[in-house]
């Protein structure tokens, strides 16, 4: 069934499932699937119309929430009857690891992780890098985000979307100065950040913690600092941060297998795994209706995907 309770049924002190990131996400209801063993599960949602229709479907907020679980993770989705939510489909991002609200899904692109557990080695390259700043006068911190002064937030908040400029992100990735409060009040998010010689903010990184890891969340750099590549001093803040917490640290992949956002977070692993999604098709008839037309592709669900010249 859906509750309409924006979310309040899967809250949870883990980041992506706390009041802080279910208000930025605008979360509308919470997903309650129960067994017939009285076992249930809550999973927040996104709940949108389609436009142009009578009909809904509905997305988990961004990140990694998974749900808040009661041993139902080895139901695989299609065993679910899904007619009650009188959605057309669900697109369900699940925790980075386990549990997982359902079995199977779908592996999505690799990710990797920095286990203050395994012996960790930077890639050279990064490590020299690294010590050029440091002698050109770059300074790095980590602190709690509640912490961090006014303008460290404004530095990060500016070299973010510089860098979404940059790399031409789509419109949902422009987040709001609301959006940015919210995860800055959050008692489990850090800024790290590194400052050039001159004091301004060269690149910096949001960290949250959820579900037994740290994660980097949101981060950037700003354009005139390119060349120097501050962004990997900012990462040796956040591995020393996951140490000092004894988390692994998730670093997220890149945009595309094989990219250099990839190459360049892989020089800074010892570990790396698989993300998992999962594409329920709650009303067969009107997805397949709506999909009418549409190119093939891996875009869920097809109806939605963007059109490119």
């Amino acid at each position: 069934m859906l509750v309409p309770d924006a979310g309040a049924s899967a809250l949870s002190e883990e980041y992506f499932r706390s009041g802080h990131h279910l208000r930025a996400e605008q979360v509308t209801h919470t997903l309650v699937v129960k067994s017939d063993t009285d076992r249930m599960f809550h999973v927040p949602l996104i709940v949108r119309a389609i436009e142009g229709t009578s009909y809904r479907d509905a997305i988990s907020p961004y990140g990694f929430p998974g749900g808040e679980l009661d041993g139902l993770s080895e139901v695989p989705a299609p065993a679910v009857d899904w007619r009650a939510t009188e959605l057309v489909s669900i697109f369900v991002r699940e925790r980075v690891q386990g549990p997982h609200c359902f079995s199977g899904g779908t592996a999505r692109n690799e990710v990797f992780f920095v286990d203050p557990c395994r012996p960790l080695t930077l890639r050279e390259m990064h490590r020299r890098h690294l010590r050029r700043n440091d002698r050109l006068g770059f300074v790095s911190t980590v602190r709690a985000c509640r912490d961090a002064p006014p303008e460290e937030r404004e530095g990060f908040r500016d070299v973010y979307r510089q860098t979404m400029v940059r790399d031409q992100a789509s419109h949902r990735y422009f987040f709001s100065d609301a959006y940015f409060e919210e995860l800055f009040a959050s008692p489990v998010a850090w800024l790290a950040t590194t400052r050039a010689p001159d004091g301004t903010v060269a690149s910096a990184a949001l960290v949250v913690q959820s579900d037994g890891l740290l994660h980097y969340y949101l981060g950037g750099t700003a354009d005139a600092h390119l060349a120097r590549s501050p962004a990997k001093n900012v990462f040796g803040e956040m591995i020393a941060l996951g140490t000092r917490l004894g988390l692994p640290l998730h670093l997220g992949g890149g945009l595309t297998p094989g990219d250099g956002l990839e190459d360049f977070k892989r020089g800074f692993a010892n570990a790396s795994g698989r993300l998992h999604t999962h594409e329920i098709i709650c009303d067969a008839a009107a997805y397949a209706a709506l999909a009418e037309g549409r190119p093939a592709s891996s875009f869920f669900p097809a109806y939605r995907a963007p059109h490119t010249p």
